[in-house]
């Protein structure tokens, strides 16, 4: 079984348990999560894997829309079972591409029109969840020898985040051509370089808004963007709140 909704999360905790599997992503605005005591952060560049029966606790963050998969294990063609085996096998907070942003815009789009249409909602509903598993399990997933030292490369991003980072910067850091680093890199973590480099910029501007009272010029300039706009962009883009709306929430 496949249901696939569009809801807002209040503000307020809750916590409980269910027999199904979730996959919890964000369409607008963000959640926090916490999962069988893993805690993470839903919002447009990352989902949550909520497996059946653990516990977890959550709570939208001002104004959100999630698209919400339940998916129990009933029923489900023996093929699927080691899709969901797999995906869910542990509490998991995924990264999101640009390319499944796009494809998570169209399906809540079209729930959010036909929502009543049971079998649109589950045809969407699969597609997300085979897209994901793809990126997480799929072929591209396979690592190459020498596997990629992200410890190394996270240590070194947080370094420098404040400045320009450039692609053959991290190549060199990794000791490897700027070709052979990106599809490497985009191999082992299914996102580009970019990408990986914006969405460290967004989390540490986010918790320095959460957990401080610097001005947002100063912000931007510490966590790399190019101006205060910049960063303003970004957040709206990619997590659906303004600088000062998610520091007020």
């Amino acid at each position: 079984m496949l249901q696939a909704r569009v809801i807002r999360l209040d503000e307020q905790a809750h916590e409980h348990a269910h027999d199904h599997h979730q996959l919890v992503m964000s369409l607008v605005g963000r959640a926090e999560f916490e999962v069988g005591g893993r805690g993470g952060e839903v919002c447009r560049m990352r989902a949550c894997l909520v497996p059946g029966d653990a516990a977890h606790q959550f709570a939208g963050m001002g104004d959100n829309r999630m698209l919400i998969l339940d998916l129990d294990e009933q029923d489900t063609p023996s093929e699927d079972l080691e899709l969901l085996h797999r995906l869910f096998e542990t509490p998991r907070y995924p990264a999101l591409d640009v390319d499944f942003q796009h494809l998570l815009t169209y399906a809540g789009a079209e729930l959010e029109r036909y929502g009543s249409d049971s079998i649109l909602a589950r045809s969407l509903g699969g597609v997300l969840l085979r897209a994901l598993h793809l990126r997480l399990f799929g072929e591209q997933r396979r690592q190459p020898q020498g596997a990629m030292d992200l410890q190394r490369l996270d240590d070194y991003i947080g370094e420098h985040l404040a400045r320009r980072i450039s692609v053959a910067e991290l190549a060199q850091e990794m000791c490897l051509s700027p070709s052979h680093f990106h599809a490497q890199f985009k191999d082992s973590v299914g996102l580009t370089p970019h990408q990986y480099l914006l969405q460290a910029r967004l989390d540490r501007a986010a918790r320095m808004l959460r957990e401080s009272n610097l001005p947002l010029v100063r912000i931007a300039e510490e966590c790399g963007f190019s101006s205060q706009s910049a960063l303003t962009t970004s957040m709206r883009r990619y997590l659906g709140l303004t600088p000062k709306r998610l520091r007020r929430e």
